[in-house]
């Protein structure tokens, strides 16, 4: 029925509260496992870590909003970068220190409103930080596939499968309708390990050898002012998306969640349940724009749902086997689905400035986005002192002091 809607704070039968909330669970399964898959970090970790999060937030916003936390795609060149300097463990000291920096935010707005963040961060900024972000990893969505060698397809065994992963994922980001229009990354990858399975190219080893209950990999944090100064400008990028999402929630629920139970709970509960992430050696959480599709597909809004998506999650990190398949995908599946993923990205970017009305006949405008561009994606490096800022991080400090200096222009005359 068309008129049939589950508001947020109704209670759902145990019947249809399970098949509902495993629904949300393949929703978010495939984003949340590929950031730790690409960045070098356990994928049961983070479904232990996305699962606890979650709940961690309603436990913050006082059960109120209908939103599940996964892996955060912003901090994806950040951790490498981090982690091929330092070692992942300082990566997950930079999530913590991410995660307090959202709480302190959290505490300004609470204090004194949101105006201010669109000073600092207008969309010209955040627009060519998000386009930075896609694009710096283009080279390695392309090495992931195989594409850098310059092998054809009917030699490379790893090309094939990355060009069938590709052709899958976008044929389901096309033309999927439903439910299966908001997962079509994860068919890519189901698709793409069904392919590379028949070319031989899985190891069943891991999945032998694994325990089928047993403690996910946990790593503790290690803390070092350079590493964070690397994570923490991409912080300011991830907290304007979770205005945008809580935005669009809001629009999807009929609620207003800026008001009840406010914006500084919804951000404090995320900066929270991204330093959680930190502690256990998950990478950084964000609000799934995947589970608000969910919602909007099935008019079912219930908190009760979402909770039971997250349990789900933390017992599936429990079972080692599954972390064991989870490991079989082969690289070039995961190149195959990120040459989509990463350009989305980039394209959102795009879109974020279009949609703002940016002006790029007006010098300032141009002159930031093109600064932004160039230092993040040509990974420059600026030291002072100890702490280096270079690529995402040097590109978001430059954009935003670029706009606080730069003087406005007046409006051309059309």
């Amino acid at each position: 029925m068309d008129s049939f809607v589950v508001k947020a704070d109704e209670k759902v039968s145990l019947a249809k509260r399970i098949p509902l909330g495993i629904q949300h669970l393949f929703a978010m399964f495939g984003a949340t496992v590929l950031v730790p898959l690409l960045t070098g970090l356990d994928p049961s970790v983070a479904l232990f870590s996305s699962g606890t999060g979650t709940l961690l937030f309603m436990l913050v916003t006082k059960g109120k909003v209908p939103a599940y936390l996964g892996s955060s795609f912003a901090f994806i060149a950040p951790i490498i970068s981090v982690s091929t300097t330092w070692g992942i463990r300082y990566a997950l000291g930079g999530a913590i220190a991410v995660g307090i920096v959202y709480v302190v935010i959290a505490f300004i707005i609470s204090r004194i409103g949101l105006d201010w963040i669109d000073r600092f961060l207008p969309p010209v900024v955040i627009g060519s930080v998000i386009m930075v972000i896609g694009l710096g990893l283009a080279s390695t969505a392309v090495d992931m596939a195989g594409l850098s060698a310059g092998g054809g397809p009917l030699a490379s065994v790893d090309v094939r499968i990355a060009l069938f992963t590709l052709a899958v994922t976008i044929i389901g980001t096309m033309f999927f309708k439903g439910f299966f229009a908001v997962v079509p990354v994860l068919i890519g990858i189901i698709a793409g390990y069904i392919f590379a399975l028949t070319q031989g190219a899985i190891d069943f080893t891991p999945v032998k050898e694994a325990a089928w209950i047993g403690l996910p990999n946990f790593q503790t944090p290690q803390f070092n002012w350079a590493a964070i100064a690397v994570m923490l400008p991409v912080a300011l990028v991830s907290i304007t998306e979770h205005l945008g999402d809580v935005m669009v929630l809001s629009r999807v629920t009929g609620e207003d969640y800026y008001k009840s139970p406010g914006l500084h709970r919804t951000l404090l509960g995320d900066g929270l349940a991204t330093a959680w992430a930190g502690l256990w050696g998950g990478p950084p959480n964000t609000t799934y724009g995947e589970n608000i599709g969910v919602m909007a597909i099935t008019k079912v809004y219930s908190v009760s749902v979402i909770r039971t998506a997250a349990v789900a999650a933390v017992i599936l990190s429990f079972v080692q086997k599954v972390g064991a398949i989870i490991s079989t995908i082969p690289q070039p599946v995961m190149g195959g689905v990120s040459i989509v993923l990463f350009g989305v990205i980039a394209a959102s970017g795009i879109r974020t400035l279009v949609e703002s009305g940016i002006d790029f006949g007006h010098k300032r405008n141009l002159v930031i986005s093109s600064v932004i561009l160039v230092l993040g994606i040509g990974g420059a490096e600026l030291g002072i002192g100890a702490v280096k800022f270079h690529g995402m991080a040097l590109a978001t400090i430059a954009g935003i002091i670029l706009n606080l200096v730069l003087p406005q222009e007046e409006k051309r005359a059309e």
